[in-house]
């Protein structure tokens, strides 16, 4: 294809030589690529400081058509994202939120998780201290659902059947969503009490209100995600960042 130049994001940098890094990069037009920055490491490098780890701009780079590997011309850099940096929950949801896009996205145009990943990584930076949990939670599961894994909580996700509007509610990570009675005795569930199915179908509703979350609900909240993810996203692969994000060491610290 030649020189393309496309909105992007950095989801991931690694030192190739004793001057240049392969960067993992979100593309609006290309979907994920990997690209090898030349120079990168020298100290009067033109990319200067501009491919740091969730940086966002415009991506100039040589696509090759078969080849895994593609030359980066340069970066224009639009946004450093600094403010994800200074608080360690913000960076860290980032983080899990580039490694789901860097592990699962394809390696073809998909508009939609690139978005949402621009503008999740611009509320983040912007929330309220007091929101930020719960925004995260709300991020990665819109993400999984953008990328073609979102849970069924309407109705019963094997044979379609309405559910209660109200009331505890069976959910499968294996079968991807809410079940009836008659299936999870069958199939196996876990039971969602009904503040956690409410908090639930709040964080699916981008439009609704965030739920709060204390130390035990979070915690739960945070297994739910991360089982979901692992199974439908992972296929056996570690999530370092995803990992990090679930324990959360810094309350802690």
């Amino acid at each position: 294809m030649g020189l393309v130049s496309t909105p992007a994001v950095v989801l991931s940098t690694l030192r190739y030589s004793e001057t240049s890094k392969i960067v993992r990069l979100a593309t609006r037009e290309h979907g994920v690529q990997s690209v090898i920055a030349k120079g990168a490491l020298r100290p009067r490098s033109r990319f200067g400081a501009s491919l740091q780890l969730l940086s966002e701009g415009q991506a100039h780079f040589v696509l090759k058509e078969n080849r895994e590997l593609h030359l980066l011309t340069s970066f224009d850099v639009r946004r450093l994202h600094a403010g994800l940096a200074a608080d360690l929950e913000r960076y860290a949801v980032a983080c899990a939120l580039a490694e789901v896009m860097l592990r699962f996205a394809p390696p073809d145009p998909h508009p939609e998780s690139f978005d949402l990943l621009r503008q999740a990584l611009e509320e983040l930076e912007l929330a309220s201290v007091a929101l930020v949990e719960a925004l995260g939670y709300r991020l990665l599961w819109r993400m999984v659902s953008v990328l073609g894994f979102e849970p069924s909580l309407d109705g019963c996700v094997i044979d379609g059947t309405p559910l209660p509007e109200a009331g505890p509610l069976p959910f499968s990570t294996r079968e991807g969503g809410a079940l009836c009675p008659a299936c999870a005795s069958q199939h196996g569930a876990t039971q969602l009490p009904e503040q956690a199915r409410a908090d639930l179908v709040a964080l699916m509703d981008s439009s609704a209100e965030l739920p709060t979350f204390d130390e035990k609900h979070g915690a739960a909240h945070r297994r739910l995600l991360g089982r979901y993810v692992r199974y439908h996203l992972g296929e056996g692969a570690e999530l370092p960042a995803l990992e990090f994000w679930s324990q959360r060491p810094w309350m802690a610290a």
